[in-house]
């Protein structure tokens, strides 16, 4: 009988950033979505970057906006498939301020980026990690 070669896992570590501010009907958060998918910004750090310089770069990168760290939220972990290995991923998010930008300066990388109430976000982020952790975020916000 044939054995079945085990795949690698291997080892994965991004940071992004669960940016808020106050909008006309309450708080908004910045989404970025593709193919109708919606996420919060994240990353991997460029060489020896620190965890809160890559945050602070990807969310730049992919919303178009200037951002300030106002503290840690904690992480989130999941594992996905790759051909002949898989990858275990920590994701570390902080809760960001905007401070400038604009969204309609974001990369490529997104087809879509836009402020929404935390409600709508909620309903449309593509997964519960996420839900979790701009709950996360507005629990922050609001102690």
């Amino acid at each position: 009988m044939p054995t079945k070669a085990r795949s690698r896992v291997r080892a994965a570590v991004a940071a992004g950033g669960v940016v808020l501010r106050e909008g006309e009907g309450g708080p908004e958060v910045v989404l970025a979505g593709r193919e109708g998918m919606w996420v919060l910004p994240k990353g991997t750090p460029d060489g020896e970057e620190r965890l809160e310089q890559t945050a602070e770069r990807e969310v730049r990168e992919e919303t178009g906006l200037d951002v300030r760290i106002v503290r840690p939220l904690g992480t989130i972990e999941y594992t996905f498939s790759l051909p002949r290995r898989r990858v275990h991923k920590t994701v570390h998010f902080f809760l960001m301020e905007p401070t400038g930008g604009d969204v309609s300066r974001h990369d490529h990388e997104y087809e879509e980026v836009r402020w929404m109430p935390v409600g709508e976000a909620r309903r449309l982020l593509a997964f519960d990690t996420y839900r979790e952790m701009l709950d996360r975020a507005l629990e922050t916000e609001a102690a």
